[in-house]
């Protein structure tokens, strides 16, 4: 998978004014390792939020929004020793009511782990220590591409207070699927336990 940079978007059309084409297109300039020229309906770019300076990757032949997160799997044991994780319901955006890892955008200049912390700081109000890389899930969702690192992680202080969740719930293995995942977060189910 090679990430690019939208440099440059242009009218596909060169400003001519009548054409055979059903709708408007756009040009991108995609830098990467290599330069790319990619044409786009100008309806897919307002769609996929896809804008100059932006990251994408190419997919399937499409051109999707290159998005990185991350994602917090907290551990910890219930009242009878067994292991338990904890699980978030979205309560925003377009996958509201789905149920996730918590966690969030890594912004300029954090290591994915800074951005963990914060992350959790914010959504939660508790503090966090990061411990293992579990793994890095790449999904393809159908506007955008997911690259989400997930890490092992342990409570440090505070008292888990959402945010920005719907709901939160302690699972254990057999409780798995008592929830309905968001598809990224069900690749990762399986390497919990």
């Amino acid at each position: 998978m090679e990430i690019y940079i939208v440099e440059q978007i242009t009218e596909a059309d060169f400003g001519c004014e009548e054409t055979s084409r059903k709708e408007p297109m756009a040009l991108l300039k995609l830098v990467g390792d290599t330069t790319k020229y990619v044409e786009v309906s100008e309806a897919e770019l307002e769609k996929n939020g896809i804008k100059e300076g932006k990251k994408v990757i190419i997919a399937n032949g499409k051109v999707l929004k290159y998005v990185r997160v991350v994602a917090a799997v907290i551990r910890s044991k219930n009242e009878n020793g067994e292991p338990i994780i904890f699980a978030t319901q979205r309560g925003y955006g377009e996958y509201k009511d789905g149920w996730e890892f918590p966690g969030g955008k890594i912004e300029e200049g954090e290591t994915p782990e800074d951005a963990l912390v914060r992350e959790i700081k914010e959504e939660l109000d508790t503090e966090i220590v990061v411990e293992d890389l579990i793994d890095t899930i790449e999904y393809d969702y159908p506007t955008f591409h997911l690259s989400m690192d997930c890490f092992f992680c342990k409570l440090l202080s505070g008292n888990l207070v959402l945010k920005e969740h719907e709901a939160a719930k302690w699972l254990t293995k057999e409780q798995l699927d008592s929830v309905d995942w968001l598809p990224a977060d069900i690749t990762l189910i399986n390497k919990l336990f």
